[in-house]
């Protein structure tokens, strides 16, 4: 039974519970309004920033082309640049090229003009008006194995010998015997004035005219090896009140050079490698050496032959050939063995050997020791005569002088003995082949690239940006 106490007390029980309901609801209602109200805060600042990130990106994106399109434009505006910088070189270099060619053709018309009446009027009714001066005269630079005669004229046969000299007046000639024909190139204060012939007895040779420089410089430089023959210059001529100076070209280095027909420049003038050789297409200053030397500017020698090797010369019917390069080195001349060099009037600073090839080019081949016995011998002379100057030993790129080379450098044992090789594929056999085969000028420069690294590491000769020309 239910008193009233109870009753009252359920009551009671029950209007707490409810007002307790109520007022979770509204909490929980308020809490999810506030909750609602937090996130649509939120999301709308998200919703802003989102906005503003738009703007911000938009504004890049505006940046961004724009930056393009100046970059396109600046881009053109630098090509353009450019071309017309390159236009610009181009024309300068054809406006120099074309002063420089009749600043030329003028020097030599001048030369043959001044020929011509020396041939007319007779050499010495012109050159009685000249200042004669002897050949062997002291300020004359002559570079090579050379002989000054008694009635003071100089006699020279090497391939590559050369003669120097700064003098003033607007004239020089030379009065020179040959006895064959031989080819000179011709050098006036620098420039390239093509090539003098000389021939017979007693020629005059008409080397500049009509300079105006106060002070000039001429150098001519035997083309053709000796056995084109042997040149005597016994007398120059020189404007009347001409002097002779002294002349310093600045070359401290000196590289002697042995070898065969690649370092005389055999055919280096050669259109095509089918073409016949021809005495007036070898340019020794256009072979190796010579642009090895112009690289370290230095002064050079070539003792060298076309066909002729350490032990057996090219196409000799024996294995071992009565003279070769080991005796032919010892010669003041180049084609006469009885008079030899003094190896006391220049010293190299290095010598490069650059033979091999002809000695294996026909059979019958020579003997391993055969060729290596000749080739000690030229090495204990060099050291005989020059002491302990470097020496490269330079193999042809073919047969088995590489491997005996290489073996005979090793088993010597000297420090100061180098060996290095150009090796098949250095140049090309079409476009870089002369006369009968032989390398140009093209095919010569990269002979010479691949030894100027060795000698400047057996000198100590620092390389340089310089052009290898």
């Amino acid at each position: 039974m239910v008193t009233k106490q109870s009753a009252a007390a359920l009551s009671l029980l029950f209007f707490l519970s409810f007002n307790v309901n109520i007022s979770g609801q509204e909490a929980i209602s308020q809490t999810q309004s506030n909750a609602s109200q937090v996130h649509n805060e939120a999301h709308n600042q998200a919703l802003q920033t989102h906005q503003s990130h738009n703007e911000l990106h938009n504004q890049a994106l505006q940046t961004q082309t724009a930056h393009n399109q100046a970059l396109q434009t600046h881009n053109a505006a630098h090509a353009q640049a450019q071309k017309d910088h390159l236009w610009a070189i181009e024309a300068a270099n054809e406006f120099h090229n074309r002063a420089h060619m009749q600043s030329v053709e003028q020097m030599k018309r001048k030369r043959l003009k001044a020929q011509s009446q020396v041939q007319s009027v007779g050499a010495m009714a012109l050159l009685n008006l000249k200042k004669e001066i002897p050949g062997d005269h002291s300020n004359i630079r002559y570079t090579g194995r050379i002989v000054k005669n008694e009635d003071g004229s100089v006699s020279f046969d090497w391939s590559g010998s050369y003669m120097e000299l700064k003098f003033t007046g607007s004239f020089l000639a030379i009065k020179v015997s040959d006895t064959r024909k031989n080819y000179y190139n011709l050098f006036v204060n620098g420039v390239e004035q093509g090539v003098v012939e000389t021939f017979g007895k007693d020629s005059v040779i008409v080397l500049a005219s009509g300079l105006k420089g106060k002070n000039n410089v001429v150098r001519l430089q035997k083309r053709s090896e000796g056995e084109q023959g042997k040149s005597t210059i016994h007398t120059l001529y020189l404007s009347k009140t001409g002097k002779i100076l002294e002349y310093n070209p600045g070359r401290t280095r000196h590289i002697e050079f042995i070898g065969n027909s690649l370092t005389v420049g055999f055919g280096t003038e050669g259109k095509s490698k089918d073409e016949k050789f021809l005495a007036s297409t070898e340019n020794c200053n256009l072979a190796f050496g010579a642009i090895i030397s112009r690289y370290f500017n230095a002064d050079y020698t070539l003792i060298a032959h076309s066909g002729w090797g350490a032990v057996r010369n090219y196409g000799d019917t024996s294995r071992v050939s009565r003279i070769s390069m080991k005796d032919k080195m010892l010669q003041t001349f180049d084609m006469e063995p009885g008079q030899m060099w003094n190896f006391t009037s220049y010293k190299p600073d290095i010598v490069v050997i650059n033979l091999g090839s002809n000695d294996f080019s026909t059979k019958p081949h020579p003997l391993k020791e055969e060729f290596l016995g000749a080739y000690s011998i030229i090495i204990d002379r060099l050291r005989e005569k020059y002491g302990d100057v470097p020496i490269l030993c330079v193999a042809p790129n073919r047969g088995p002088a590489f491997e005996y080379l290489q073996e005979f450098v090793r088993a010597r044992a000297d420090k100061r003995l180098h060996f290095t090789a150009y090796l098949q594929g250095v140049y090309n056999s079409d476009s870089d082949l002369g006369s009968v085969g032989h390398p140009n000028y093209s095919g010569q420069q990269k002979l010479a690239m691949v030894l100027i690294p060795y000698i400047s590491t057996a000198t100590g000769w620092a390389l340089s940006p310089l052009p290898i020309r």
